[in-house]
Order: C-alpha cells, then structure tokens, then sequence
C-alpha cells in the first residue's frame, strides 16, 4: 500500500506554501490545492491519506466541504484549521465528523500530531475494513447448509436446535460444523463468533 498523503487546502497562498514545506519535512508526502473545487476535482486520482483544509474559504468553506465528502462516502480523516472567529464553524465541522480541529496561531508540532494521530487511526480502520473484507469472502465461500450452520452457532444455538430449525440431524450439524470450522480457519467456537461479528460490522 501507497504511504498516505497529507492534501492541504487553503486559498491562502502563503498559508499553503508554510504548511507544505512544514508537512514535507516531517516526512509526510503533501499535495496542495488553492480551493475546495480544486480538490474536489482532483478526487479522482488523489492519493489516500488525510485532508487539512482551512475552514474559511471564497466559494466553498470547509464545513461544506465536508458535507459533500460525506455525500460521496470519502472517508480520510479530516484536519480543519480555523480563526478564533471561526470557531463555531469549527465546532460544526466536527459534528459533520472530521477528526479536529486546530486554532490559529498554532504550534507546528500541534498540526503535525493532529496528521499523525488522524494518519494512525485511519491505519487501525483500513486493518479492521481489510479483516472483515477477508472474512467476508471466507463466509462467501461456504455453501447454503454451512452458511445456515453458522448462523445458527453465531445465535448461540446448540446443535439439537440447528438441527431441529433446519430439520436435519444432529450428527449431519456436527458434520456441518467443522466444515464450517475448517473453512473459516479457526478451532474455537469464540474464535468464530468474533470473526463473524466482524464480518457484520457496517462498512
């Protein structure tokens, strides 16, 4: 996987060239845009990573900035910079979901610990979504009967009960079962429940 990219947006030219040349030296690739639009139309072919935006700009402040990226499921964390003026705005884009939010004047480390902290979660949910995708397709693979089996062990449901729902016999559940086991790669009932409540969680 592409090391992540720190996108920056503000119409301010001299803010943007300041927190390029800040974000490269940390080590982090940056790409920068003048305006919302000009991000937006770079959505396409962006590399994944974070977005740090100014939240007061000409056309297009970052709060609806934000509700469009949420309107087309762009799920990168978001940095919002904001004046002290701007601070209810910046409230606002936090309920809209971005990750924080940093007042100016701020503190160069204060940015660069807000981009690694939201670069680090947005890593653990790219672990868990490639998890549950992985798990996903091991689920995919069993046929009907097994699919049907294991849903019921996810219920909680003993074997008699599985049997009984799906008016088969005990000893063809148990069959059933560790097919089951064997193709989803685990030993333990536990081990099942958790990759199956992974599988369900909402993408």
């Amino acid at each position: 996987m592409a090391d992540p990219v720190v996108h920056v947006i503000d119409d301010d030219p001299s803010a943007r060239e300041s927190l390029e040349f800040l974000i490269d030296c940390a080590g982090f690739g940056v790409r920068t845009y003048a305006s919302a639009r000009d991000f937006l139309d770079a959505l396409p072919t962006r590399e994944p990573g974070c977005i740090v935006t100014d939240v007061r700009m000409p056309e297009m402040n970052g709060v609806e900035l934000i509700r469009r990226l949420n309107a087309m499921n762009v799920t990168d964390p978001v940095i919002v910079i904001t004046g002290h003026a701007d601070v209810p705005m910046a409230i606002e884009a936090m309920k809209q979901g971005v990750s924080d939010f940093i007042e100016k004047p701020f503190a160069d480390e204060a940015i660069l610990d807000a981009i690694r902290t939201a670069l680090a979660r947005e890593s653990a949910r790219d672990e868990v979504r490639r998890e549950r995708e992985r798990i996903r397709s091991l689920i995919d693979a069993l046929s009907q009967r097994e699919r049907e089996v294991l849903d019921g062990l996810y219920e909680g449901h003993a074997n008699k009960v599985i049997a009984f729902d799906l008016g088969i016999s005990d000893r063809t559940v148990e069959i059933y079962r560790a097919n089951v086991m064997t193709k989803m790669g685990v030993k333990t009932l536990s081990e099942l429940v958790r990759m199956v409540t992974v599988a369900r969680l909402a993408d």
